[in-house]
């Protein structure tokens, strides 16, 4: 007999690959958004860090015909956000004064909204960039309290 997929998991772990083009990047938040909120998880910060690891991904980690990898898991309180391309030989470096350029600054606002992120070499030539969110404690939920009545303020007459 066959066992049908268990769609209430409390694994939460995403994982795509995208072109390696502002469209990839693009798609990347869009993906990350709607899975962050198939979680029932706050779409801020993380929204914005995809956003600026996929286009960095997109803009200085893009090789003509490779993808760049998105990966999002969580693991107790913590959300972890894996963006992988194909440029290891090219590490990202926080600026601290980007000047008045329109680049340099992803790092900055990634730097900004983690609470922790880094970079690691993976196998030849892959470099990912990782940042991890602390997830805000989950709401109880206010059906019944442990008496087995209504939550309390909604006692009923």
């Amino acid at each position: 007999m066959q066992k049908s997929p268990q769609l209430d998991s409390p694994l939460r772990n995403f994982d795509v690959r995208l072109s390696a083009t502002p469209r990839g990047a693009r798609l990347a938040r869009l993906l990350a958004t709607e899975q962050l909120r198939s979680w029932g998880l706050p779409l801020d910060p993380a929204a914005h860090i995809v956003a600026e690891l996929a286009i960095n991904a997109a803009t200085h980690g893009r090789v003509r015909g490779r993808d760049f990898g998105l990966l999002l898991y969580v693991i107790a309180n913590t959300l972890r956000i894996e963006v992988t391309d194909t440029r290891g030989d090219r590490l990202p470096r926080l600026q601290q004064d980007p000047g008045d350029g329109e680049s340099g600054r992803g790092l900055l606002l990634v730097d900004a909204y983690a609470d922790r992120w880094g970079v690691y070499e993976g196998l030849p030539p892959r470099k990912t960039v990782w940042a991890e969110v602390v997830l805000p404690p989950e709401p109880e939920i206010a059906r019944f309290g442990a008496g087995g009545g209504p939550p309390k303020g909604q006692r009923h007459r």
